[in-house]
């Protein structure tokens, strides 16, 4: 795990979310270990070429994992969905709640599915679906 991951963790409030926030980088990082992760906008995130994937945040209502192209998924439990874009979530509170081959399957399928958040700007708040080989 990177340091800076590292320190947001070491840096949450209870034992609890730094222990789903562990479980949670660990699964990014053994199965997207190709991608580069900074702190972005406050919280870790994972990237595939300079475009968001996959990410985590501390938030009232627990730990909220985040796949910035997750709506198209097709996955029942991500279902808190963003109202603009194309992001999907699920929230954990505890480390039994999360199915490491739910996390891994949806890991997969954040790697070929993705929309193009890298260029939002340059295209004045449009999305156009990237093209994965």
């Amino acid at each position: 795990m990177q340091t800076p991951t590292a320190n947001y963790i070491a840096n949450l409030s209870e034992e609890k979310e730094k222990a789903i926030a562990h479980q949670l980088a660990h699964l990014i990082d053994t199965h997207l270990a190709f991608t580069e992760s900074k702190i972005w906008h406050a919280h870790p995130v994972w990237f595939i070429d300079g475009n968001p994937i996959v990410g985590f945040s501390k938030q009232k209502a627990g730990i909220r994992l985040m796949f910035w192209s997750g709506a198209d998924f097709d996955e029942a439990q991500l279902s808190v969905r963003g109202q603009k874009f194309k992001d999907a979530s699920i929230f954990f509170n505890s480390v039994s709640e999360i199915n490491e081959d739910d996390v891994k399957r949806w890991l997969q399928k954040a790697e070929t599915i993705q929309w193009d958040y890298k260029n939002i700007v340059k295209r004045k708040g449009v999305l156009e679906r990237l093209k994965i080989v």
